[in-house]
């Protein structure tokens, strides 16, 4: 199981709760950011597992910073969230390297090991 967690986003109050849940259900959040760029620096810091990764943020969205993320050799498995469902965004999902989308309402330890699992 994968069990170390980076929440990338620009609303503190989604970082908090996600936080919270991810926590209590037994992944340890090692940091958070909330924006791509500070996300990149966090990645090679902190070498998290998983990214949890906001679709929409300031400066580079979600789908930018997944495909770079993806890239990185022994990177983490990306994981895309958002208010929105996956359908909203097209093909962005699937072409952007995340391991799958969660939509933000549905975040729990069970949607995301299914997405890791995949």
């Amino acid at each position: 199981m994968r069990s170390t967690v980076l929440i990338v986003d620009d609303h503190p109050s989604f970082r908090a709760t996600a936080r919270m849940l991810l926590e209590l259900e037994g992944y340890e959040v090692v940091g958070e950011a909330p924006d791509g760029e500070t996300a990149f620096t966090l990645v090679d810091e902190l070498r998290p597992d998983v990214v949890l990764l906001d679709v929409n943020l300031p400066g580079l969205d979600g789908f930018q910073v997944a495909s770079r993320l993806s890239a990185k050799d022994r990177g983490p498995a990306v994981v895309l969230v958002s208010s929105r469902q996956a359908s909203d965004y097209g093909p962005l999902v699937g072409t952007s390297g995340a391991r799958g989308f969660i939509a933000k309402a549905d975040l729990s330890r069970a949607a995301l090991e299914e997405v890791l699992a995949a």
